[in-house]
């Protein structure tokens, strides 16, 4: 049997960090069981559901590399299926028309709450003669769901639960209206796209034991459950925006790279071992349902960006380069030209071991688009004294007679400059770097000295000189 697993979100915002994790735990176990990975958009809530959230979505999954095999399927197009089912269960007597008013159901729920009974449908009409309805009721359809012995659900995250049937009432499957509810739609759904596997969120797990007795109703194979835990924030709460960034897209924007999202993500709620750090391949290879903790796992920011930090450090120069230039363009606030991109290629591998994110990145090479005379931050204006920016003024001549505008030959004229000046080489060294780059921390001086070139490097000491 071929693995297909699902991801069915609803339309109706971003994408959740936890439902970005449920969509990676699905996507893994398909290219671990070399299955399937399918995408639904359950969007039967017309008035929550908008394309924008759709387009989010998509978006999200695709920045993650959770791609998806195959056509979306948007659930709100399958609604003549969803009916025809419920016509078929009727048929077959597995459900039936239940004509109660909507106020013979608020006194029903009512007289349940006043005897401290739990409030459920009774089935008064569960075996009622049709002929008996009360004119002007549009019927709904209703599950006659088993009344005696229990139903089990077999998950591989949570064990075996059992429920009583006496619990579960008789669950509306079509509205008045003819309109599916979502119980029915997400069974017949996965059932038609031969979902074997549903992997998803524990608060889902009330509602397997229902939908099971849908599938059983229908005679249909009942799919493996697995309901994974929830994710908490650092203070162990449900996470909430109030603990920072839940949407996938923001982490995009923050400056996260997808593959330490994707790292990050696994092990919220799964492990292998004490291995923090893997590939997505070594995640592939090591992924099943029963190393799925029970416990819900806490997001840990702190964490996260430090994984970022280790993944940026690693990643290749040319696609840094290539994800930096447009923050850079926000920052300059116009299009970086590729003379511009020279040096940014030449720092790359010293600028990337300062960062844990893209944006901190951009900001570490900002110094490169920046307008001149730079901006100079406040340690940097500390470094920059009268005497200090003197001491510029003098070392700009020293410069201008250097050949071979490169590391070894910059460092030498710095040095002797220095020794004539009786100061140390950091004491030249670090009033260079804060007039350069605006601030007091970069990669080595004279490596930006010899990326910005002898011209650009001449003219932002004589900025920063007394004039």
């Amino acid at each position: 049997m071929t693995t297909v697993t699902r991801f069915a979100p609803s339309p109706t915002g971003f994408l959740h960090i936890g439902g970005a994790r449920t969509a990676l735990f699905n996507w893994l176990y398909s290219k671990h069981t070399g299955g399937t990975f399918l995408l639904r958009i359950e969007d039967t809530d017309a008035e929550r559901s908008t394309q924008s959230a759709v387009d989010a979505i998509f978006d999200s999954l695709q920045w993650l590399g959770l791609n998806w095999d195959g056509e979306v399927v948007f659930q709100s197009k399958r609604a003549p299926r969803h009916r025809e089912v419920a016509e078929a269960m009727l048929a077959a007597g597995t459900a039936y028309r239940c004509y109660c008013s909507p106020a013979e159901l608020e006194q029903m729920r009512e007289q349940q709450k006043a005897a401290g009974v739990p409030m459920r449908y009774d089935g008064r009409w569960r075996d009622r003669d049709p002929s008996e309805a009360p004119a002007g009721i549009k019927p709904v359809i209703r599950l006659k769901a088993p009344r005696a012995g229990e139903t089990v659900i077999r998950d591989q995250v949570q064990g075996d639960v059992t429920i009583s049937n006496e619990q579960l009432d008789d669950m509306v499957l079509l509205r008045s209206d003819g309109s599916p509810t979502y119980m029915l739609a997400v069974v017949v759904d996965d059932h038609d796209m031969a979902i074997t596997h549903i992997i998803r969120g524990v608060d889902h797990l009330n509602n397997a034991a229902r939908q099971m007795q849908i599938y059983q109703a229908m005679n249909w194979h009942v799919p493996v459950f697995a309901h994974i835990p929830l994710i908490h924030g650092p203070d162990g709460a449900k996470l909430s925006k109030r603990h920072g960034a839940v949407g996938a897209e923001a982490y995009r924007e923050m400056g996260y790279l997808p593959e330490a999202m994707r790292n990050y993500l696994a092990r919220l709620g799964w492990g292998h071992g004490d291995d923090e750090i893997f590939t997505t391949e070594q995640a592939v290879e090591w992924f099943d349902l029963p190393q799925i903790g029970r416990s819900a796992a806490r997001f840990d920011y702190d964490k996260l960006r430090s994984l970022n930090g280790h993944y940026i450090q690693n990643a290749a120069d040319e696609r840094l380069v290539a994800l930096v230039v447009p923050r850079l363009e926000a920052i300059a606030g116009r299009k970086v030209t590729d003379t511009e991109v020279v040096p940014l290629r030449q720092l790359m591998p010293e600028l990337k071991k300062r960062a844990k994110d893209l944006n901190e990145l951009a900001e570490g090479a900002s110094f490169l688009v920046r307008k001149r005379p730079l901006d100079v931050d406040a340690k940097a204006e500390a470094v920059l004294k009268p005497d200090v920016r003197s001491l510029l003024g003098r070392l700009t001549p020293a410069l201008e007679g250097v050949d071979g505008w490169q590391v070894p030959s910059i460092e030498a004229a710095v040095r002797a400059f220095a020794e004539a000046e009786a100061r140390k080489l950091g004491d030249v060294a670090q009033p260079v770097r804060a007039a350069l780059t605006g601030r007091t921390t970069s990669p080595g001086v004279f490596d930006v000295m010899t990326a910005l070139g002898k011209a650009e490097t001449l003219a932002r000491l004589r900025d920063q000189a007394p004039k």
